[in-house]
């Protein structure tokens, strides 16, 4: 008896709201801020039983919150979370301040007043709203006195992440596997697996099979780290993927997965007893396009052969299906049409009457066009999808777009000159190349005379678009004013819609190998192309970049280190630190200073040279400021 007077003689000075439990510690809170917690769950459950979408983000902003350990002051301190914005924080604020005035303002936060109940766990997946059961914490149906038990959650067979989990399965148990994949690799190789396309969403709906990689990571199955994205299984998946691995292969009694609880996206489960239980998942694809995982670096080690034709099919095809569906895995000849994007900049701003002379010439000339934003490039073409409006709906379903393989920027010698002193020439022309379109063009429109008032003497102009299209590899278009531009934009359009017009256009992504050049499907000529939205995504200019990337442009800085010699430059030494390295390797100062002499870049195979590998030393490793 000892002990018990001992611990009964502790608690008497404690206050008698707060219950003691003799011999046991009380359950710490799950959340350590109950009362926002409750009334960002009360927000979703309003929203729900009126259909509103909004309550999917008031279920992001719970789970976020969750998983936040400390307590918070005030609404405002919540704007460090993720999925916390200005609404939400101003309607707990306004909340907050309500609480005070009917409470006091001493009042705790960070406990729910008395005689409350506490919020449900706001599971991701449980959009519906706490029961009374639940919130008291009765009797389950196990009879143990605490909450049923959660069953395992195991993907349909052919769904999105039944499909996801044995592709990420498949791919680490190959010898030297790097252990992840990137999201169209991902996509490509798991459509075999999946009856419902992971890039093109079905009729009426705007979910796609990617939709359940959702699902996956809050379930502690697939986790997803860098940027660009990259998807690997847990431990927990890897173990569930190894059951269905099993199941499939038919090495294993599939009794073992089919008696467990099989949930999809929808899919309602209904308890015994309880009210059914709708599973909801958290879908919106902007939180993986938010990044927007182009991997711009890393070299997938997988042929886009097959992969291509597969990129947008909504079934898996086999080469032969896939030349007997028209819409299945690429556009084929008569089903879709050119048509010519103009940049918004060059209707817009400026020399106005110029731009929208530019517009009228192109309506004169019956060109099909369309105004759009272009993070690369003031013109390009795509072959867009022609689809059939549906019976019941305003518009139109969006049709696929494919970039043509022909951007075109639009110099006027006044703007070739500004861009030539701030740098942006140098930029462009550096990003042209790099956006995946081989048949890159610049268009310079002569002044006449007034190329004589410029900043820059006009021999300098005239040597910079001779560099650009000898050096630099560019074909330049030289007309006389805006009218012969769209002429000359006229003239293409026509041609690349002659070209293309028998041709059999696949996607390619950029994150998977294939040159992308014309080849021979059963006589059918077919070239492999870029969609639109992953080519414009790629171009976007203050975007997250690597740290071969940014190397890159240190080393362009650098006069006289062009774009070629610093992607040789890279293929030696592809960071700072790989380059640091090396050079504490040398002996000898003047073995550090010709470390990079050797290095050939270009089609010639020219040697970068003992002045330029000395000028790279001098700068990584000189110590204090430069002279």
């Amino acid at each position: 008896m000892a002990p018990v007077v001992a611990v009964v003689t502790q608690v008497k000075g404690m206050p008698a709201s707060e219950p003691v439990l003799l011999g046991r510690k009380r359950a710490l809170p799950s959340c350590p801020n109950p009362l926002f917690l409750k009334w960002l769950t009360e927000l979703r459950d309003e929203a729900r039983e009126k259909g509103l979408k909004i309550q999917y983000t008031y279920q992001k902003a719970i789970s976020s919150l969750t998983k936040y350990p400390l307590p918070l002051q005030n609404a405002k301190e919540a704007k460090i979370l993720q999925n916390f914005g200005d609404g939400i924080c101003k309607i707990l604020d306004e909340k907050l301040q309500r609480y005070y005035r009917e409470n006091g303002p001493n009042a705790p936060i960070h406990s729910l007043p008395k005689g409350a109940l506490p919020p449900s766990r706001p599971d991701n997946n449980n959009l519906a709203p706490p029961t009374k059961k639940n919130a008291a914490g009765d009797q389950g149906k196990d009879g143990g006195g605490g909450r049923r038990k959660k069953r395992e959650y195991v993907p349909q067979k052919r769904s999105g992440g039944y499909a996801v989990l044995l592709t990420l399965y498949r791919q680490s148990q190959i010898p030297g596997s790097k252990g992840y994949m990137f999201k169209l690799e991902l996509q490509a190789e798991a459509q075999l697996l999946c009856d419902k396309s992971f890039t093109v969403p079905d009729l009426g709906s705007k979910y796609t099979a990617w939709s359940s990689v959702s699902t996956l990571i809050q379930k502690n199955l697939v986790i997803k780290t860098h940027n660009p994205a990259r998807y690997s299984l847990t431990e927990e998946g890897l173990a569930l993927a190894e059951r269905l691995e099993a199941a499939e292969q038919g090495t294993k009694d599939s009794s073992d997965v089919d008696h467990e609880e099989v949930r999809s996206e929808g899919e309602e489960e209904k308890e015994e007893g309880g009210p059914g239980v709708v599973e909801l998942t958290i879908s919106e694809e902007e939180d993986e396009d938010r990044i927007h995982p182009v991997e711009r670096v890393a070299t997938v080690a997988q042929a886009e052969g097959e992969g291509g034709e597969r990129f947008f099919s909504g079934k898996p095809q086999d080469s032969q299906a896939a030349s007997k569906k028209a819409s299945g895995g690429c556009l084929l000849p008569g089903t879709y049409e050119i048509l010519l994007c103009v940049d918004f900049i060059e209707t817009t701003g400026g020399s106005r009457h110029c731009k929208q002379e530019l517009v009228k010439e192109l309506q004169r000339n019956g060109v099909n066009f369309d105004i759009r934003k272009l993070n690369v490039g003031d013109f390009l073409w795509v072959a867009r999808e022609k689809v059939a409006p549906v019976p019941g709906q305003l518009r139109a379903p969006a049709g696929r777009e494919l970039v043509l393989d022909y951007v075109i920027e639009r110099k006027r010698m006044d703007d070739l000159c500004g861009s030539i002193i701030d740098g942006r020439f140098r930029e462009q022309k550096f990003r042209l190349k790099r956006c995946g379109l081989r048949r890159p063009i610049y268009l310079v429109e002569e002044c006449g005379t007034a190329a004589a008032h410029q900043s820059l003497p006009e021999a300098t102009l005239q040597q910079a678009i001779v560099n650009t299209q000898v050096v630099d590899g560019f074909f330049v278009k030289r007309v006389q004013d805006v009218r012969e531009s769209a002429a000359y934009l006229t003239v293409m359009t026509r041609y690349l819609t002659k070209l293309y017009q028998n041709r059999t256009l696949i996607c390619r992504s950029r994150e998977l190998e294939g040159d992308g050049e014309s080849e021979e499907e059963r006589g059918t000529p077919s070239y492999s192309l870029i969609s639109f939205a992953e080519f414009n995504h790629g171009a976007i200019k203050n975007k997250c970049q690597t740290v071969k990337e940014v190397f890159a442009r240190q080393l362009m800085q650098i006069s006289g280190l062009s774009g070629d010699k610093a992607a040789a430059i890279l293929e030696h030494y592809s960071t700072p630190h790989s380059l640091l390295t090396a050079y504490e390797q040398c002996a000898t100062e003047a073995e550090k200073e010709k470390l990079l002499s050797s290095i050939r870049y270009g089609k010639l195979k020219r040697n970068l040279g003992p002045a330029l590998s000395r000028t790279v030393y001098q700068l990584y490793c000189t110590q204090g400021a430069l002279s």
